[in-house]
C-alpha cells in the first residue's frame, strides 16, 4: 500500500509545461475575447448599422413671403402623388417571375440574356397603374428603365407612379383606392405664388435639388436618401435661401439584406421654414406692373425716408407658378424669346437722359460756377468744338435761368455750363451719390456694370482721348454714362429727403445696419433752386404729364439715346416725388424703345405712367383728398 500511494506521488514533471502551455493560450483567448467584446465591439456595432440601417432625408417646407401689409406674396401648396413601396411588391414579383419563366422551362428553353426579372416587375407595377389609369381616365405606362434605376440606387423611397396629381383627381384616388392596396397617395409641398406674375423679378422662384440641409438629422454615417427638396434660384427666394429653407426632417430604417424597409426606428418632423415680410406694397406692385403695360422698362418705387421699396416691376415678366413644381422646356422658351429673364430695375443699364442734370447742376452749384440766377441764352443749339449740339427744342428756350432750365430741360443750358465745369467735376458729383455701383439691395443679381465714363477709362477701354463733346453729352445724361431705374429712383430718394445717398431695402423696416448718410451737399438756396425747377417741371414743364391737382410733386424727365443695329433707340425716363413738403414716395420709371419707330419720350411716355403710379398711392393714403382733387 504504501509503494502504491508513493508511485502516486511521483508523477511526470512534464507536466507541468503542458498545464502552463494550456493556461496560456486560454489566457490569450480570454484577452482575445474581452478585446473583440470591449474593445473593438463599438466598431462592429457600427459597421452592423451601416449594413442594417438606412436614412431618409425629408426637406422642411419654404417659409412664407408677404408684403408690408401682411398679405402673402410666396406660399405653399400640397403636392399629391400616387406612389408605391416596392418592397410590398416582393411576393407579386417573385410570382410574376416565375409565371414568365415557366414556358421557357417547360420547352426546354434558354433564359440567358432575357431579362425576366425586369420584366416582372414592370408587369407588376404596370397593373398598379393601370387601376389608376381605369380611376383617373389617364393612359400611363411605366418606364422600365426609371423603375429599375429606382430599385438599384432608391429602393428604400416610394416609386412615383403618377407625379402631380390635380385636386380632383387627388379626391377620386382617395375615394376608390382599396384600403388594402400598395398604392399610396404621397404628399408634399410645392411654392404657390398668389398673385401669378406680379413682382416676379422680384420674388424670384425656386428648382428642385437634392442637397438638402443635413443638420441636426441623426445617422450622418448611415447609407442616405433624400427626398427631392428645393433651392431659391432667382429674387428674393435665392437671396434669402438660407432663412426662407426648412429644417430637414428624417428617418431610419432597418432594411433587410436585399435593401428592403423592414422597420422605421427613429424620425425626426420637418419644421418649415422662417417667414419674410417684405416692404412691397402688392397693390402698390399691381397698380405699377398695369401702368407700365405692353411697354418694355421698369418702374421702382420707394419710401425715401426708410428707403424700403414699395413697389419694383420690369417689363416683360413671367408667371411664377409656372416654375412650380417644374419649368417646363416650352415655357422657358416663351420667356427667352420675350426678353423676360433680367430684372431691368436692377440689370438694365441705360443713359438717364435729362434726369442727370439734376447731377450737373449739383456738380455746377457746389464750386461756385453758377448760381441759381445765372442765365442762358438757348437758341436751340450750343456749338462744341466746330459740332453742333441740339436743344430738343429747336427753336430755343430763350434766356433761362437754373429752375427754368430743369423745367423746360433746356439742353443748351447744361452744355455750357458742364463743359465749364469739367467732366472731373461732374464725375465725382455722380459717384459721390453712387451712380457708379451697386445699391446693394436684397437681390442676388444686382448688376456691377454702371458707367460714368472719365478721361481716363475712355483711354483704357477706347484707346482714345476725351473730348469737349463728350463733357456735353455727359451734361445730358447722354455718351458714356449708364445707370440702372433702382439707381435712379435711390438717388430721388435721396435728394427728396436732402442726403447725399438713401439704401434701398426689400424687407419691411429695413436692415439693421443702414448707415448714416451725409446731407447733399448743397446751400439751402442752391437746392431750393433744383427743387423748384422739379416743380415746375411737373406744373407747367415737360413732366406735367405726371401731374395730380392738390398733390404736389417734384419731378423730372428725360429722353436718351441708344445706338443700335437697327437704328437709334429712344429711353423715356421719369423721376420725381411727392408730396413736396413731406416726401413719401419717390419714384423712377424707364420706358425701353425697342424699335426706332418708338417715338418714346419722358413727357409724353413714362410720365403718364407715374401718374398713375402716384394716384394709386394717395388714393390708398387719402382718397377723399385725391377724389376731390379730380372732380
Amino acid at each position: 500500500m504504501n509503494q502504491l500511494l508513493e508511485s502516486h506521488k511521483n508523477y511526470n514533471p512534464r507536466l507541468r509545461l503542458f498545464y502552463a502551455v494550456v493556461a496560456a493560450l486560454v489566457l490569450v483567448l480570454l484577452c482575445g475575447l474581452a478585446y473583440r467584446q470591449l474593445i473593438s465591439g463599438s466598431v462592429y456595432s457600427d459597421r452592423e448599422e451601416i449594413q442594417n440601417l438606412r436614412r431618409i432625408l425629408v426637406p422642411g417646407p419654404r417659409g412664407n413671403i408677404y408684403d408690408r401689409n401682411d398679405n402673402l406674396l410666396v406660399g405653399n401648396r400640397p403636392r399629391f402623388a400616387a406612389v408605391v413601396y416596392l418592397a410590398e411588391l416582393r411576393t407579386e414579383f417573385r410570382s410574376e417571375f416565375a409565371q414568365l419563366r415557366r414556358p421557357y422551362i417547360d420547352r426546354g428553353l434558354s433564359t440567358d440574356g432575357v431579362p425576366l426579372p425586369s420584366m416582372a416587375r414592370a408587369a407588376v407595377v404596370q397593373r398598379y397603374l393601370d387601376e389608376i389609369n381605369e380611376i383617373l381616365g389617364r393612359n400611363e405606362t411605366v418606364d422600365s428603365v426609371k423603375l429599375e434605376r429606382h430599385l438599384r440606387q432608391e429602393l428604400i423611397l416610394p416609386y412615383f407612379l403618377i407625379n402631380d396629381l390635380q385636386p380632383e383627381e387627388y379626391a377620386r384616388l382617395l375615394e376608390q383606392i382599396p384600403i388594402d392596396s400598395p398604392i399610396q397617395v404621397y404628399s408634399s409641398s410645392v411654392r404657390h405664388y398668389p398673385h401669378g406674375s406680379a413682382a416676379s423679378h422680384v420674388l424670384g422662384y425656386v428648382g428642385s435639388t437634392l442637397e438638402i440641409p443635413e443638420e441636426g438629422v441623426p445617422g450622418e454615417k448611415l447609407m442616405t436618401f433624400n427626398i427631392r427638396g428645393s433651392e431659391g434660384r432667382e429674387g428674393l427666394e435665392r437671396y434669402f435661401d438660407d432663412r426662407i429653407q426648412g429644417q430637414t426632417g428624417g428617418e431610419i430604417w432597418v432594411v433587410d439584406p436585399a435593401g428592403f424597409q423592414h422597420e422605421r426606428i427613429k424620425k425626426r418632423r420637418a419644421v418649415q421654414g422662417e417667414d419674410i415680410v417684405t416692404s412691397l406694397d402688392i397693390a402698390l406692385q399691381k397698380t405699377m406692373e398695369e401702368a407700365l403695360g405692353t411697354h418694355t422698362g421698369a418702374a421702382v418705387a420707394l419710401d425715401p425716408q426708410t428707403g424700403e421699396v414699395l413697389a419694383m416691376a420690369t417689363h416683360p415678366n413671367y408667371d411664377l407658378n409656372a416654375f412650380s413644381p417644374a419649368l417646363s422646356s416650352a415655357v422657358a422658351r416663351e420667356i427667352n424669346e420675350s426678353g423676360a429673364w433680367p430684372n431691368r430695375a436692377t440689370q438694365g443699364l441705360y443713359p438717364p437722359g435729362s434726369t442727370f442734370k439734376m447731377i450737373t447742376a449739383m456738380a455746377m452749384l457746389k464750386d461756385g460756377l453758377i448760381t441759381p440766377d445765372t442765365t442762358a441764352y438757348c437758341r436751340g443749339v450750343y456749338r462744341v468744338a466746330g459740332r453742333n449740339f441740339h436743344c430738343h427744342n429747336r427753336a430755343g428756350h430763350g434766356e433761362v435761368d437754373l429752375a427754368e432750365a430743369l423745367s423746360v430741360s433746356c439742353n443748351v443750358y447744361f452744355y455750357e455750363f458742364g463743359i465749364e465745369a469739367g467732366i472731373d467735376r461732374i464725375v465725382a458729383e455722380a459717384r459721390r451719390l453712387g451712380l457708379h455701383e451697386r445699391t446693394g439691395v436684397e437681390l442676388p443679381s444686382e448688376t456691377g456694370r454702371m458707367l460714368v465714363g472719365n478721361p481716363e477709362w475712355k483711354r483704357r477701354v477706347h484707346s482714345t482721348p476725351w473730348f469737349p463733346g463728350d463733357t456735353a453729352n455727359i451734361s445730358i445724361g447722354q455718351g458714356y454714362i449708364r445707370t440702372t431705374p433702382l439707381q435712379m429712383a435711390a438717388l430721388t430718394a435721396a435728394f427728396a429727403t436732402g442726403r447725399d445717398r438713401v439704401q434701398p431695402t426689400l424687407l419691411r423696416g429695413g436692415p439693421s445696419d443702414i448707415p448714416a448718410t451725409a446731407p447733399v451737399g448743397l446751400r439751402p438756396a442752391h437746392y431750393q433752386s433744383i427743387l423748384r425747377g422739379m416743380i415746375e417741371a411737373v406744373e407747367t414743364g415737360t413732366a406735367r404729364n405726371a401731374r395730380l391737382p392738390g398733390i404736389p410733386i417734384a419731378g423730372k424727365t428725360g429722353t436718351a439715346q441708344v445706338p443700335s443695329r437697327a437704328g437709334r433707340l429712344h429711353m423715356a425716363w421719369f423721376v420725381g416725388f411727392a408730396p413736396v413738403e413731406e416726401p413719401a414716395i419717390a419714384l423712377a420709371v424707364l420706358v425701353e424703345g425697342t424699335h426706332p419707330d418708338d417715338n418714346y419720350g419722358g413727357g409724353a411716355t413714362a410720365a403718364p405712367i407715374a401718374r398713375e403710379i402716384l394716384r394709386r398711392f394717395f388714393a390708398d393714403r387719402d382718397p377723399d383728398t385725391l377724389a376731390a382733387a379730380d372732380r
